[in-house]
């Protein structure tokens, strides 16, 4: 099912005065779209992000995903329902320095309902396979400190489809790599799309647009344009 943002509205209170970081933007993701939001710095591009992954209430507007209106849900079942929905990748990683690879993926897992939690076994296999799929095995047992910047990135994907998400939120997730670890970061985000999970990934990185199925052209809080690139039907 598709994420829907209707004419969603955000605005903030920076140095005493309001700035309109969103205003009235529509939009869809569908199931299994890649879609990549570019822009310049400061046009609503985050704020997007984050109210469209249920980390932002908006001031105005519905969003949308699976047919829930995430934010008519109280602040815990939010988090039990994002937890369970969707999976988040940083620019910065987000990895807890002390845990190993595994335990930095696994515990993507304490955001879900206790209900919902598989046995412990099935969780610790599905890790290793997700770690297997990253080309992390041989780290499994290192922690952040001994990883390269590109596999603390893989780490942090492989953590964000730990719980099988239907939808991926992605915050400039090759801008603190080189260019051959962003290939493979967006390359895993371009098959996550192929076998049916929504991403939305805000970039600046040409690459990033090439591979995706839309481009969502922002300015000024708004999206000014959508194209689809060459070579994608």
């Amino acid at each position: 099912m598709p994420l829907i943002l209707e004419n969603v509205s955000k605005s903030y209170t920076r140095h005493g005065q309001q700035v309109q970081a969103i205003q009235q933007l529509s939009c869809v993701v569908d199931r299994g779209q890649f879609i990549a939001v570019c822009g310049p710095s400061g046009c609503g591009k985050s704020t997007l992000l984050l109210v469209g992954g249920g980390l932002l209430r908006p001031d105005a507007g519905t969003v949308t995903l699976d047919d829930q209106d995430i934010y008519a849900l109280s602040a815990d079942q939010r988090a039990g329902y994002r937890g369970a929905t969707i999976g988040f990748v940083f620019q910065q990683f987000h990895l807890i320095p002390y845990l190993n690879v595994l335990d930095n993926v696994l515990v993507a897992s304490l955001s879900l309902p206790l209900e919902s939690r598989q046995n412990e076994q099935e969780l610790r296999d599905r890790g290793l396979a997700l770690i297997d799929r990253f080309g992390l095995t041989d780290r499994a047992l290192h922690h952040p400190a001994q990883l390269s910047t590109g596999e603390r990135q893989r780490t942090a994907l492989a953590r964000a489809l730990l719980n099988e998400p239907h939808f991926i939120v992605a915050d400039e997730p090759t801008g603190n790599l080189d260019e051959a670890n962003g290939e493979v970061v967006l390359r895993h985000l371009a098959e996550c799309a192929e076998q049916g999970t929504s991403v939305l990934l805000v970039t600046h990185d040409a690459r990033a647009a090439e591979m995706a199925d839309q481009v969502f052209e922002m300015e000024a809080g708004a999206i000014r344009n959508v194209t689809t690139p060459r070579g994608v039907a």
